[in-house]
């Protein structure tokens, strides 16, 4: 993997300890994937002209809907903020998606939104 675009705008968005998380979870053992990641997924989808927050709110929606994606849910909760969304803006995206996707799915969404919410006010 080299020092792209897309390695930045991961850095930006879901912070350094999960970029370095996944560099080294993924550089020997699957390097290309790693590079479909960095350079694909953060520098070419991600880096297109447009706002960072509505990707994220995207991203966000997406994956509430799929369910079963919490680590990816977490993750985007936090790149979400990073990007400058509020507590408020997030959880008014996830209600948004109650008559979409139910109660079920939105609860468990909910969920993970309020532990990253309650874990980066202890931080503080």
């Amino acid at each position: 993997m080299s020092d792209s675009r897309g390695e930045a705008l991961l850095r930006m968005i879901d912070g350094d300890k999960v970029a370095d998380h996944l560099i080294a979870e993924y550089r020997e053992f699957a390097p290309d994937f790693l590079t479909y990641l960095t350079d694909f997924a953060f520098g070419e989808i991600y880096g297109r002209e447009g706002d960072l927050r509505q990707r994220e709110l995207v991203a966000i929606a997406s994956l509430a809907t799929m369910g079963g994606c919490d680590r990816q849910l977490h993750t985007h909760v936090e790149g979400a903020f990073n990007v400058g969304l509020t507590q408020a803006e997030v959880v008014e995206a996830v209600m948004t998606l109650i008559p979409y996707i139910g109660f079920p799915k939105v609860l468990n969404a909910m969920a993970i939104v309020k532990r990253v919410v309650t874990a980066r006010a202890s931080c503080t």
